[in-house]
């Protein structure tokens, strides 16, 4: 694919800001609120980043696709591995970082896997018919959030139970899922879900079952390619109960287990070939939330232990098993409508089995403040001392004044922001049997952001930021013997420097059309990374055909971006591709059943995320949704 096609796009942008409107396909207002850059519900206006948020309505839009597909769609994130065959494994390119620098919440609850190389979550392991929203705010968010939130964190809202009654809603999605230019597709996709839920009196409860079999694709691609199936199945419960009008608890519980096939880089030549090797992870939660409310705020404690068994069965076979407990207590006080506070205590603890059993703790205290003046002027600072057992202390913080003006009958915004953040090499970078290396420094990054936000009432949204990111100590697998292939972790010698811009808008042309576009640049300064994509964009089109008939049109391009060739070591310049998308969904008068159908990459374009791996071609689906 040629550069030319981010021509028309760059040409849809400038064309639609006279009617662009907001992040998520359903129209927002000005009440609109957002919770995860301070904590707490706040009016848009008065938050000092452009949140992403992608509501129940955008996801119900988007039943059949993962997660994974969602958060790919829009500005600043490349989720690199989410269109080749399900098991893939992912890479979260967010503004020019990896996966180590990503923080995934769950029900407010941070999530991780210490056995992982990044120490991140894998979400191949949700379901999105369990989720409720998602927000994301992009940037250094450590001082809140802790280790890892240096350029994102993915806050997810799992489903609440409903207010009245008992309900019960099930779905089910089946597709093809071929290659590029393969003849044959017989339906090879299947998901399936099932959700029950209620109140009774006092107690609530949530639970939530869900499956996933995908086969027809090879990881591999080539021709006589065998087929990589993959499986997953996920469990989750959520009980509440309301023990008084300022006291209640929830406890929920999780399993998700998924078994993959896998190609990998078969001895004695080590070179990515179509293989037997299989991956299997099994991964278990719980965790207890107890929140006392007063007049003038909150005590809340979120704690969690997750479990996980992973094993690969390869040339290089390995098996790991880690647990993680998180303990996070903090106390929010409200002195009026105008300054909000919240100090807090994170503990956490994370073990892992290499030859023999390897842990590291943190223990941070921290506290956040936003202030809200009269004449727009908005605050938001804190700061926190990280206390890691293998590092010692570390002090960050973030500043994030914002100023608001009315603006017809919206509003504008202008930001900006300097946080700091401190990433600690994983369990695995540390103490791994073969490429670990106990001697690595911690890595530290610093953020400057700029930008403005224009609401123009409830129909018109624009947004445009500049950020600069820079980055000491970064960890790199490394290559360090090319004659016999031996690697290790190791801390870049010079520090790295990253710089973009992300453009969104979005609008509600008249109703029953709403059109939202994001555009994203990300060039690193100094430094390197692989398959990050300098130029990114996104637009969708949802359109109301019928009173009960939804049309939505995707389009995504993604420009060229290096990747290391694993034969040669050798970096290659992968070529730039659009993809199309449709799909369509019909809801009936009882508002009890709602089908869908589809297809993806329209054009059947072909394409590489990673040298040598497969990806999607033209693919159709077909699906429906009951609700009782």
């Amino acid at each position: 694919m040629r550069k030319s096609f981010l021509v028309p796009l760059v040409l849809l942008l400038c064309n639609l800001y006279c009617f662009a409107q907001q992040d998520s396909i359903q129209v927002q207002n000005l009440e609109e609120v957002v919770l995860s850059d301070s904590r707490f519900q706040l009016k848009r206006e008065n938050s000092g980043k452009t949140v992403i948020k992608i509501t129940s309505e955008e996801l119900q839009q988007n039943i059949g696709r993962t997660v994974a597909d969602i958060i790919n769609t829009k500005s600043g994130i490349e989720i690199n591995g989410s269109r080749s065959v399900a098991g893939q494994n992912l890479g979260y390119f967010i503004r020019g970082g990896n996966n180590r620098q990503v923080l995934v919440l769950i029900d407010g609850i941070q999530v991780n896997d210490p056995s992982q190389i990044s120490n991140d979550f894998d979400l191949r392991l949700l379901d999105i018919n369990t989720i409720e929203s998602i927000e994301i705010i992009k940037g250094a968010a450590s001082t809140l959030y802790g280790n890892s939130a240096a350029t994102a964190v993915i806050n997810i809202a799992t489903k609440q139970a409903a207010k009245d009654g008992i309900r019960l809603s099930a779905s089910t999605f089946f597709s093809t899922n071929a290659v590029q230019n393969q003849e044959n597709k017989p339906l090879a996709n299947f998901t399936n879900s099932v959700s029950l839920n209620g109140t009774v009196n006092r107690f609530s409860y949530v639970v939530n079952f869900a499956s996933q079999y995908a086969d027809g694709m090879s990881a591999a691609s080539g021709e006589n390619s065998e087929n990589d199936p993959f499986s997953r199945i996920t469990t989750d419960v959520k009980l509440g109960y309301q023990f008084s009008e300022n006291f209640k608890i929830d406890v929920l519980g999780s399993q998700s287990k998924f078994n993959t096939a896998i190609d990998g880089f078969p001895a004695p030549l080590f070179l990515f070939s179509d293989t037997d090797d299989r991956s299997t992870s099994n991964q278990k939660r719980v965790a207890i939330s107890p929140e006392f409310t007063y007049k003038n705020g909150s005590f809340k404690i979120n704690a969690g232990y997750l479990n996980i068994k992973r094993e690969t069965v390869s040339d290089f076979p390995s098996s790991f098993e880690s647990s993680g407990v998180v303990v996070d207590a903090f106390n929010k006080y409200v002195f009026n409508d105008k300054f909000y506070t919240i100090i807090g205590f994170n503990h956490q603890n994370s073990k892992t089995d290499f030859s023999e059993e390897v842990t590291f703790t943190t223990n941070d205290p921290y506290a956040n403040m936003v202030y809200i003046t009269d004449f727009g002027l908005n605050l938001n600072l804190g700061g926190r001392l990280n206390n890691h057992s293998e590092y010692g202390s570390q002090f960050i913080y973030n500043f994030n004044p914002s100023y608001t003006f009315q603006l017809g009958s919206g509003y504008g915004k202008f930001f900006g922001s300097y946080s700091t953040s401190f990433i600690a090499p994983s369990l695995f970078q540390l103490f791994d049997n073969t490429f670990g290396n106990p001697q690595l420094e911690p890595e530290e990054n610093s953020t400057l952001e700029t930008g403005f936000e224009w609401n123009l009432g409830s129909k018109i949204r624009f947004s445009a930021l500049y950020f600069n990111r820079n980055e000491e100590n970064t960890v790199l697998f490394t290559l360090v013997d090319p004659v016999n292939f031996i690697s290790q972790y190791l801390n870049a010698e010079e520090d790295a420097k990253i710089q973009g811009a992300e453009v969104e808008l979005s609008s509600q042309f008249f109703e029953g059309l709403t059109v939202q576009a994001n555009y994203s640049f990300s060039e690193f300064k100094e430094g390197y990374r692989v398959r990050l994509p300098k130029h990114r964009a996104n637009a969708n089109i949802s359109f109301q055909a019928l009173k009960s008939t939804m049309v939505l049109l995707n389009y995504q391009y993604v420009g060229s971006r290096m990747d290391t060739d694993f034969s040669t070591f050798q970096d290659v310049v992968l070529d730039p591709y659009s993809l199309w998308d449709l799909n369509v969904s019909h809801e009936f008068k009882n508002k009890k059943l709602k089908v869908f159908a589809g297809v993806t990459n329209i054009f059947d374009t072909a394409y590489e995320e990673i040298i040598g791996y497969s990806t999607r071609g033209r693919n159709f689906n077909f699906g429906l949704n009951l609700n009782l």
